[in-house]
């Protein structure tokens, strides 16, 4: 479960600072997916870099529940919160960012051992990317590098490689952005499956309002002010 109470977050702007992120409050159990819309500058993406330890707040706090047990990411130092990043939490970006020189499988190979596995057996770590590839519907691309998958593909492969350590907590930024209207129904088919299959608190930033009646909960972020939208008809 992630939990925040109170964030506020600013930036200098001259000689005051501007608010972000005015008094946030956002609980989001484990399996259940938080849209969040919004116009541009609204501070969407400020929420999604102060829950993935990007930007410490203010003030506030900001709970996660894993498997080491609760930790206020609020509170941890750039080293600490760089290890929860990489073994506690999986971060789907606008852009796929993957490695050009590695295959598909290669990608999750590596987050794999970034994310404090590297004493897994390699085969048990090829097996689990092979896994996630096929349940992405990538099983037959395992062995293809970036430019030779599709955009679709691409961010595919990005979605899998966010879950190679069963993370706790899933932040999503406008995975649909650089896809058709087919594509990117797929894609938002694959995140909202995965995540309550994985039992992943997630936070998904979305401008696209086509499918936010699939979505447990669907906030709004207005100059920094989180509020709830009444449920979403389908």
């Amino acid at each position: 479960m992630l939990t925040l109470t109170d964030v506020t977050l600013t930036y200098p702007d001259g000689a005051d600072r501007l608010t972000a992120l005015d008094r946030v409050n956002l609980r989001v159990p484990g399996g259940t997916i938080a849209a969040v819309t919004g116009p541009s500058g609204s501070g969407k993406s400020s929420l999604l870099a102060v829950a993935a330890t990007l930007i410490r707040p203010d003030s506030g706090t900001v709970v996660l529940d894993t498997d080491s047990g609760t930790v206020d990411l609020a509170s941890l130092g750039r080293r600490a919160a760089a290890t929860v990043r990489r073994c506690s939490m999986g971060i789907v970006f606008q852009q796929p960012n993957l490695i050009p020189a590695l295959t598909a499988a290669e990608q999750l190979e590596v987050t794999a051992h970034l994310g404090g596995r590297s004493r897994t057996p390699r085969g048990e770590t090829r097996s689990r990317a092979r896994a996630l590839l096929d349940a992405v519907g990538l099983a037959d691309q395992a062995h293809k590098r970036p430019a030779q998958l599709s955009g679709g593909q691409r961010q595919r492969v990005n979605i899998a490689r966010a879950l190679m350590n069963d993370p706790a907590l899933l932040v999503v930024d406008e995975p649909t952005s650089a896809l058709d209207s087919e594509r990117g129904a797929a894609i938002i088919d694959l995140v909202t499956t995965i995540a309550r299959e994985h039992r992943a608190a997630t936070i998904l930033v979305t401008h696209d309002p086509t499918h936010l009646h699939r979505m447990d909960a669907v906030y709004r972020m207005v100059d920094g002010h989180l509020t709830t939208v009444d449920r979403i008809p389908a």
